[in-house]
This record gives C-alpha cells, structure tokens and sequence, in this order.
C-alpha cells in the first residue's frame, strides 16, 4: 500500500491536457491517420537527433483548448529513447507554473528524466516525469512518460475564465 505523505500545499495547478504523442517506426503512416483520415491540421514539425526523434504536429481543435497529436518516429530505431515504444510515447499537460511544480513535485518523490526543464517542441518550457520511480526519487509515471508544458498566458487566462464562470 502507498501512503500519500503531502508537507505543502501544492503551488501549481494542470490546466489540461495540452498533447499526446504516438510513435511508429514510419511516420507516413501516423499521418494518413491522423491527418489525413481524422482531419487534424499539421501545424509544424520539429527533429532532434539528441532526443532521436522526428515529429510532425498535428493539433485537434482550436484557439487556447487546441490539443497537439505529436506523430513521431525514431531518426534511428536501433537508438534511445525508442519514440515509438510504446506507440502511445507519453501524455503532455498544461501547467500554470512549471518552475513550482518541478520544485515542489521534487520535494515529493517524483524522479524526473535527465535533461531538466528546456524548450520543447511546440517552443513551451518542458520537463518530462520518468515513468518509473526509483529508490532516490520512488514515484514516476506508472510506466507513463508525461511531460510538463509551461502553459502561455493566453492558455491560463482561458482556464481561469472558465473556471469563474462555475
């Protein structure tokens, strides 16, 4: 049994679901899919030898509650990270203040992937929690990746409005 031990309150709030990320070992087939059969819009695409990824963005909707679909395939498939093991890569979500959320999400056990925050793909600041915990840091992803994305003032103001309209 796990035993949630919370010392402070929590001083960031996820907002909502800003992508989700597939992989495939081809692309091309990501985006019949995605693109072409769903209709999502490609909006850019982003490569990175380092990380061994080659994306395309797709988004689904629009304005402050668009949703990317990362349609990624490895630049190497021998190499890591395997972006396309497991097929669905990770979940991504918006957070309003990403500097508190790492600090304080530390301090609660939660093991991080190497690379600490940087931009991302679409230009947000990002951090990734590690789907495994271990014995320095024991809560991760429970075998998912999910990624952290500094969410734009636009994104925040979007939220808040909703939420004073409850």
């Amino acid at each position: 049994m796990f035993t949630v031990m919370i010392a402070t309150p929590r001083p960031f709030r996820v907002l909502g679901v800003q992508q989700i990320a597939v992989g495939a070992r081809d692309k091309g087939q990501l985006r019949h899919l995605w693109i072409e059969l769903f209709g999502l819009t490609l909006s850019g695409s982003f490569r990175s030898e380092s990380e061994n990824v080659d994306e395309d963005i797709a988004v689904a909707g629009i304005g402050p509650f668009a949703v990317e679909v990362d349609l990624m395939e490895p630049v190497d498939a021998e190499r890591r990270p395997k972006v396309h093991e497991p097929a669905l890569n990770h979940i991504g979500l918006w957070i309003d203040d990403l500097a508190a959320a790492v600090t304080w999400l530390k301090e609660q056990g939660v093991r991080f992937t190497p690379g600490g925050m940087r931009a991302g793909a679409a230009g947000h600041d990002v951090c990734f929690i590690h789907p495994k915990g271990n014995e320095v840091a024991p809560v991760g992803g429970m075998g998912v990746l999910i990624e952290l994305v500094q969410a734009p003032r636009t994104v925040i103001e979007a939220y808040a409005t909703i939420a004073a309209a409850r």
